[in-house]
């Protein structure tokens, strides 16, 4: 399998090379060239295939050339045999129509650990093979921190640096990130938004006197890798519920674009999907950009759903371009143009592409709440402020005919509520508990610098704790 760059003129890579490089020389995002398809008769046979099993199945083809069978068969065991749940993501009913795939069975209880926990393997095992030390950069909106940090903490040859905006993660989010001991883990509280976090990030991946000195890797949904990762529980909830002979529709709680693009490549292997629904809150740049191709940033607006904070979503940059005929040199024109002035229109070719699979609808912090009351009332069910998101996105596409009465609709149930207790608590009455698996994290002791805003503040502090990569 060949990768290639969304912008054109990176070198292309096997899956070893897009996994360990995280962003592509000339700044764009990894895509395989060309999508890996399955037949009815093969979804059809993946029916009843326990989850690691599944995962290697889907897996099997973005790999090809960079691991084995057996490698892939025996990481996929591995990484997938100690969630909490044995369904790994189990779906549960609310009613005839609406459905939650829980996300938040692994070790940080959100579902970004389905992903990293892969992505700290394959990084053990390519680092291992190319006698290489890596640092980490990343930056995060409350969950990729602390599940990249469980991912690697302890790993041989790698090192981490988490940014997280200081003050707006909530207490659960940071503390899983900074109470965790290990001397290859490093936590970043910067003064700014998770969009300037994130944008040091991209800049330090193109900073030659960083990349001259270091080998820097990605975490974050910019790296392929935990994309291919996330691919899986589409098929694996799909399946349930009548793939490939029913159709089935997602509602997706959506920031940084990455959890519903996987969705768009699970169609594009072949699954059956009816509509993925981008649910957002007021911080609405996505919604704007899919209903009426206005993709320009604002301000970051502070809300009870603090991982979808964000105005600039790396990921749509992968959707832009597989919509837009695959240009790379003209989408890379299009972005730097954005980087700059923070402001795009799509072009028709992206519009049309997009609106084939793709709806929106923003929730404001009353919807979110009416929609945690109303699981809670009507179904016994305790969610999350950002499940919340995704769950009156769901309900709003099934009562105004954007998903048919016989389709089911899946909302994406992204973190445990005790992740956010407060907001929880606010909307039905009940305080969620952590699960006894993490349930004295207040007790442990943390440990974080604070930093200054600007970027060569963090890319100081990276270079002078290198020496641990």
């Amino acid at each position: 399998m060949e990768y290639i760059s969304t912008r054109g003129s990176a070198p292309r890579l096997d899956f070893e090379g897009v996994t360990l490089a995280g962003l592509a020389a000339d700044g764009g995002l990894y895509l395989p060239g060309d999508w890996p398809r399955f037949s009815e008769a093969e979804i059809r046979a993946l029916r009843g295939k326990p989850y690691p099993e599944l995962a290697a199945t889907i897996m099997r083809p973005f790999v090809k050339g960079s691991l084995t069978d057996d490698e892939l068969d025996a990481m996929c065991a591995a990484v997938y045999g100690h969630f909490g749940h044995a369904a790994v993501t189990p779906l549960v009913q609310l009613n005839e129509q609406h459905w939650l795939l829980e996300l938040f069975h692994g070790p940080t209880l959100a579902f970004k650990d389905v992903a990293l926990q892969m992505l700290g393997h394959l990084f053990e095992t390519f680092l291992a093979r190319r006698d290489q030390k890596m640092m980490i950069v990343g930056a995060t909106s409350g969950d990729t921190g602390s599940a990249a940090i469980n991912a690697v903490a302890n790993r041989d040859n790698v090192a981490i640096v988490m940014l997280h905006p200081k003050g707006r993660v909530s207490d659960v989010q940071r503390r899983q990130m900074t109470t965790v001991r290990a001397a290859n883990v490093y936590n970043l509280a910067i003064d700014g938004s998770f969009d300037d976090a994130q944008a040091h990030v991209k800049r330090m991946f193109r900073d030659e006197d960083v990349t001259g000195t270091l080998k820097l890797g990605a975490v974050n949904s910019i790296n392929w890798a935990r994309l291919m990762a996330q691919v899986v529980y589409y098929f694996y909830s799909a399946l349930q519920l009548g793939s490939p002979e029913r159709k089935v529709a997602y509602s997706v709680p959506t920031g940084n674009f990455g959890d519903v693009f996987a969705g768009y490549v699970a169609a594009q292997m072949g699954l059956p999907i009816e509509r993925l629904i981008v649910a957002t809150n007021v911080n609405d740049i996505l919604h704007r950009a899919l209903s009426d191709g206005d993709y320009s940033a604002g301000g970051v607006t502070p809300t009870i759903t603090p991982s979808m904070d964000i105005q600039v979503s790396s990921n749509f940059e992968r959707l832009l371009f597989d919509c837009g005929g695959r240009n790379g040199p003209a989408l890379a024109g299009q972005m730097e143009a954005f980087e700059a002035s923070k402001a795009m229109r799509l072009t028709n070719e992206q519009a049309r592409g997009a609106s084939a699979l793709f709806t929106s609808i923003r929730a404001d912090q009353d919807d979110t709440a009416r929609a945690l009351a109303w699981a809670y009332r009507e179904t016994a069910q305790v969610i999350d402020p950002h499940t919340g998101v995704g769950l009156h996105a769901g309900i709003e596409a099934g009562k105004t005919g954007l998903v048919g009465q016989d389709v089911p609709i899946v909302t994406l149930a992204t973190a445990h509520p005790a992740k956010f207790p407060d907001a929880v608590e606010r909307a039905v009455g009940v305080r969620p508990a952590l699960p006894q698996r993490v349930g004295d994290l207040f007790g442990r002791e943390e440990h974080f610098s604070e930093i200054s805003g600007e970027y060569e503040s963090v890319r100081d502090f990276v270079l002078q704790n290198a020496v641990s990569a």
